[in-house]
Formats: C-alpha cells, structure tokens, sequence
C-alpha cells in the first residue's frame, strides 16, 4: 500500500504545497492550486491509484539537472512536513541535462511506497554515477563543439568496433577503404563543399590545370590530416590526372565523415578518428600495397610514410619519383636521411615554402590556437600565465593571438635569434624553470622531444593546462604519465585529468598530439595556400626531366611560391603593380618575377 494519508477537511493542500513553487503570472498559480485541490479531493475518495499520474500545470521551474524524463515522480508522505515539496526521480531515467529552461515543462507527480527513498532520489538527483566526467550541458552544441568540426558529431572516437573489423561497402559496391562509418558519406559531403567556397586557390588551380592533367600516371600515397580541406586537396590531384590512397597522420583529427564521403566518392581512404597505434600504421600499410598498385610519389605530413616504405619495402622506396613533405618534423627526418645517404629519391620541402611558413604556420595557428583551447576548455584567457615554448612561426602566431586577449605570455627558445624577436615583440624569455610551478597554460610548438618532461609537470599547479602545437606527439613526454602513481580521468572527447596522489589535476589536451586539429579544426583559406602549394609540388617532381633533382632535399622555387600567392589575391580584391621595363632593369628582375632572391626573408 502506498503511505498517504489525507489531508484534513479543514487543511488546503492546495494552499501548503504551492509554498515552493515559481509561477510566471497569477493565471499560473491558479492552475497549479487547483490542480492539487482536484488531486486531493479525488484522493479523499479513493479515486486516485498510488500509481495513476496526474499532469502538472503550467509550473516554471524545472527540477536541477535532469532531462530527457518525460515523467519525474513526486511522492506524497506523512513523513515529511506538509508545504514541502516532494519529488523522486526514477533510477532508469536519471539523466543529466541543462536545468531551468524557459519552456513549461510536462511534469507528473506519483504517490510513492518508499518515502526514504524518495529523499535520497531527489537530494542525488542529477549526479553523475561515475567520476570519469564532470557535470556540464549536454547539448547538442557542447557534444559536437570538441569533434573537430563535426558539425553532425560524428567524429566520435567513442565507438566500440574497431572499423578494422566491419564489412563496409560503397553504393557501388566498392570494398577498398576502412573509415568508421560509411553512412555518414552524406554529412561529409557537405563539409567538403562548403571547404570548397573557403578554398580559392586550390580550386583555381584545379580548372587552370584539369584540361592539362599534368599528374597523369602518378600513383600517390598520401598520409596527412582527413578532413574537409584535404579533401579538397585530393579531389583536385586527381582532377589533374593522379591515382591516390591515403591515410591520416594524426590519430584524433581525421573527420570521420568526411573520410566516408571521399570513399563514397571511389577513394581508397583508410582512416578514423581514434585511431590505435597499430591501426596507424596498418592503415598507412594498406595505401602502400595493393593489388595493381605500384606507388610513384608520396605525399606525407610527417614523414610516416617515407619511414614505412623505406624500411619495410626498400625496393618500393627506390621507384618513388618524388616525394613532398609539409611539416617540420618531417622535413627533418628528410634531412638526416640525406646526410646519411639513406634519401635515394628527390624531395620537395613545402614546409619552408614562404607560403607555408607565413600563412598555414603563422596565421592559422594564431587563430586555431584559440578556437581549439575554447572548445576543449571553455577557458578565460585574460591574466592567465601561459608558456608557449618555442618561437618559431607557429610559437609567434599563438604567443601573439594569446597576448591579444590579455594572457601573461612567456617564451622559452633555444635560438638566440628567436628570443631576440620575442623580446623585440614584448614577451619575456625564461627558462622553464623559472616559471613553471606558476604557469596556467603551457603550450609545444618545437618540433623536438620531451620539451615538457614529468619532472616539469611534478611542479606545475593543480588546473594547468597543457597541450602541444607541433607537429610531433613527442614534444610532451605523455609516456611518463602512465605510472600506476597517477590516474587518468577522461573529461570529454581529447580532454583528460592526469591526477596525482595528493590530488593535485593536470589538463592534458589530445594525450599531447597537435591540439588545432584533435580539438578544433583550421581556417579553409589558410589550407587552400598549402594545399595549393603541395600540388604544385608534386607537378614540379613528377613532370622534371631527369637529371635536375638528384636524391636530395630542395625547397619550393620561388616563382611557384609567388604563384601561390597570386591565386588567392583575387578573393581580396587586390590588385598589383606592375614594374615598368624601366624599373625592372634597375633592379635586375624579370617583369613577371620572381620578385626576391632565394635567400630573402619575408
């Protein structure tokens, strides 16, 4: 039997339990009190079963944290004083969402066998039962704004089957690809185009050369970033002639969506957010060999692929025509394979390209920076105490971005050249050291190994942030946080706690990988001028005749970095001017350029 027991004749029930309730107009609470004097009249007469619903009117407020219930239960009990609101949320439906809305919610109100209970239900309600994940909304806005731009929050590296282990296939039947779900080849779709509007230069490149088909008869394997600017990029090689397969070189910024539209789309894609070490790899292996497929140019953001052909298929690596490298780390591992004669093939180096090194390492990331701190952490930057360590391109671009919006910024460089600009542009150079157990955000951008070792983070304050934007995962020494001494906490997607035993939190962005990409996404625009430049790259290495690149590693001529440049112009409205014959010959320059010297520095 329930415990109720009615109200005396004289007591009005609807006078007592109106005490706790908020109404927006007086039309409400009259609604709200007669419906608990219709209850209590009803319930007198035994015409109300313990479990029969009764719906509430019209009340404003909503219980704290809870939603998605479309029936919360508020038991009546003599063992609670009468004027006290009573409510209970069901075990199976004890879900956390944003509390207080505007809207009038449908609430029901139950009688209840288990007073005590009830309590206990309210006073936890809306608590999470683990304590993996801290409380916040969980809106559609939230949830998708850290998946690295999946605007349908399908980037989600939550899935439980590895794609590695599903039977996928195209509308038309093809079977050569692995991304997590090709039914999201839709969405994807409709990020590409919409890169495509942000991307002027590649797609200019693309109608100027499609008739050519200058990259007819290469063979690429690609192993960069997929997301919907890459896309773009290898829509176009392949409007200019080129078969691809591709890879991602980051494990946590491949857009799963857009990954499935490019296979709907007849590409060899093997790539998904989430990715394992040995599924990295076994994904770089399966673009390399194929049946029928004999590569001849490699496009690489890493260096990932030129290492796994080069060790596992020497042969293979021998044939390579040309290979195109964008990132830092990349191009240094190019460097020391030349000094030991281990390169045999040509290589292009974009990443020092001007255009490169201006707009994608400077410019992009003084924005990227931002948007991807945001979004995983919803931080202020105003009069925090960051560390960007490192002031090359990218290290200027984030320092500078970070100083806007009001945060303390220290620098920590190696190069007396490098240090001298940052103080020149008002950042204070330290040593690690010396700022460390201060700092609020610390942010990599080297290029090199175990910048930020554990005895560093031994010393950094409880809720500092760090997060790494080079290329390499290296930079942030992640490894030695995997002790049984510390615990790891995942907060959301990229986000975790690494917790030490006095309790002491660190913020660990993307377990140390390049957190632009891990948690937000990068300007189209800026993309479009490497993309553009890696194109242009690759036309340059397959169509040379022999003999004018030996096995060594060249930059971008500058007249194709000008190029570059002039094929964005028009999207500003910008228009150049022309030397005069009279002014090119004083200056000793072609009309047409190049305009600045090989050693020149923009």
């Amino acid at each position: 039997m329930a415990n109720y027991t009615p109200v005396a004749q004289n007591e009005s029930l609807g006078d007592t339990l109106l005490a706790d309730e908020t109404f927006a107009n007086d039309r409400d609470k009259s609604d709200a009190k007669s419906h608990h004097l219709e209850k209590d009249r009803l319930g007198k007469h035994h015409l109300v079963s313990p479990l029969v619903a009764i719906k509430h009117p019209s009340i404003m407020r909503q219980p704290t944290a809870v939603s998605n219930v479309d029936n919360a239960t508020v038991a009546q009990s003599n063992n609670v004083p009468t004027g006290q609101q009573q409510g209970s949320v069901g075990p199976a439906n004890n879900v956390g969402v944003i509390a207080g809305g505007g809207t009038k919610p449908n609430v029901t109100f139950k009688l209840s066998d288990e007073p005590d209970k009830v309590l206990s239900d309210v006073k936890n309600a809306g608590k999470k039962n683990s304590r993996r994940y801290r409380s916040r909304s969980l809106s559609a806005s939230s949830t998708d704004s850290y998946s690295s731009a999946s605007y349908t929050g399908s980037s989600s590296d939550e899935e439980e089957i590895s794609p590695r282990e599903k039977a996928q296939q195209t509308s038309k039947g093809m079977t050569d690809f692995c991304v997590r779900n090709i039914n999201q080849a839709a969405y994807g779709r409709k990020e590409i185009d919409i890169a495509e509007q942000e991307m002027p230069g590649i797609m200019a490149l693309r109608r100027r050369a499609s008739e050519d088909r200058p990259l007819k008869g290469a063979k690429i394997v690609g192993c960069t970033h997929i997301n919907a600017q890459t896309a773009v990029l290898i829509e176009t090689l392949t409007e200019l002639g080129a078969q691809v397969r591709w890879s991602a070189c980051n494990i946590y910024s491949t857009q799963n969506e857009v990954a499935a539209a490019l296979a709907e789309a007849g590409f060899s894609i093997f790539a998904w957010r989430g990715e394992s070490e040995e599924d990295f790899w076994w994904c770089i292996d399966r673009c390399v060999t194929a049946e029928n497929w004999q590569p001849n140019m490699i496009l690489d953001d890493g260096g990932d692929a030129t290492h796994l052909i080069l060790k596992k298929y020497p042969a293979m690596f021998k044939m390579i025509k040309g290979i195109v490298e964008e990132s830092v780390t990349g191009v240094h591992r190019l460097y020391q394979l030349s000094k030991t004669n281990k390169l045999t093939v040509p290589a292009m180096n974009v990443n020092d390209s001007v255009t490169k090194t201006k707009f994608d390492n400077l410019y992009s990331c003084k924005e990227s920076i931002i948007d991807s701190l945001k979004r995983a952490t919803d931080m202020m930057f105003g009069g925090k105490q960051v560390v960007v360590c490192g002031y090359g391109e990218v290290g200027k671009g984030c320092s500078q971005a970070l100083k806007a919006l009001g945060s303390v910024v220290y620098v920590t460089e190696i190069d007396p050249i490098c240090a001298l600009q940052a103080c020149m542009d008002g950042f204070r150079v330290l040593k690690l050291s010396e700022v460390i157990r201060n700092v609020d955000l610390l942010i990599t951008a080297t290029g090199n190994k175990n910048v930020l070792t554990r005895e560093y983070m031994d010393k950094m304050k409880s809720g500092a942030i760090v997060c790494n934007m080079g290329h390499s995962n290296t930079e942030i020494d992640v490894n030695s946080l995997r002790t049984p001494d510390l615990t790891w906490e995942k907060v959301r997607s990229q986000v975790d706690h690494v917790i030490w035993p006095d309790g002491k939190k660190i913020i660990l962005l993307a377990e140390g990988r390049l957190v632009n990409l891990s948690c937000s996404s990068v300007s189209s625009f800026v993309v479009s001028i490497t993309a553009a430049t890696q194109a242009l790259a690759l036309i340059e290495l397959f169509n040379a005749p022999s003999g004018r690149y030996k096995a060594d590693v060249y930059l971008l001529p500058k007249k194709m970095d000008e190029y570059v440049a002039s094929l964005h112009l028009p999207t500003f409205d910008a228009h150049l001017t022309e030397l005069s014959d009279e002014q090119a010959k004083y200056m000793g320059l072609n009309k047409t350029g190049p305009f600045k010297p090989n050693y020149y520095r923009y």
